[in-house]
């Protein structure tokens, strides 16, 4: 396994939730539905409302995307602050609470493209060459990529560490 990339980012909860809060706010938008409603379950299960978990998504999805800038080193970005579909980046909780990335299709054949699978065999072939991925070439589809995310809080704080990796 080689590390391309690590992301790291803390969001204060009370401002973000004040923001959240603020008419006009696209904030939720950030999110999709599902992480929306696990959201909601879990603060009401824990009682502590929904900002905090919020926070922590939030910082998760601005690690994915610092791990994936890290990635491509000094190369272009595939998404500005304008554009950057966060919607699409989920941020989601498995059965066991351990939160995974999740991107939706044009999210991660992008991150596939920019990255340009480099090692696969099939790339001296021109499979993954801008974007052309046919169906079958699974193997090149994920790039061998693999997502690592840790998300804490601490009173005020909530924190994410991100990890890219591409299997060997």
């Amino acid at each position: 396994m080689g590390i391309l990339g690590i992301g790291h980012d803390v969001v204060d909860v009370r401002a973000f939730g004040e923001q959240l809060e603020m008419p006009g706010s696209r904030g939720r938008g950030l999110f999709s539905a599902r992480e929306l409603r696990q959201v909601q379950l879990r603060a009401g299960r824990k009682n502590d409302g929904e900002a905090v978990h919020l926070a922590g998504k939030w910082a998760a999805k601005e690690s994915v995307v610092k791990a994936w800038c890290a990635a491509l080193g000094s190369g272009p970005t595939p998404y500005t602050l304008d554009n950057t579909p966060w919607a699409s980046i989920e941020i989601l909780g498995d059965a066991r609470g351990v939160p995974h990335v999740l991107l939706q299709a044009g999210v991660h054949a992008e991150l596939v493209r920019s990255l340009a699978c480099p090692e696969h065999p099939l790339r001296a072939q021109g499979v993954c060459a801008a974007g052309a991925m046919p169906a079958g070439a699974a193997a090149c589809a994920d790039g061998g990529l693999r997502w690592h995310l840790s998300i804490s809080h601490d009173g005020p704080i909530a924190s994410a560490v991100a990890v890219l990796e591409r299997a060997e």
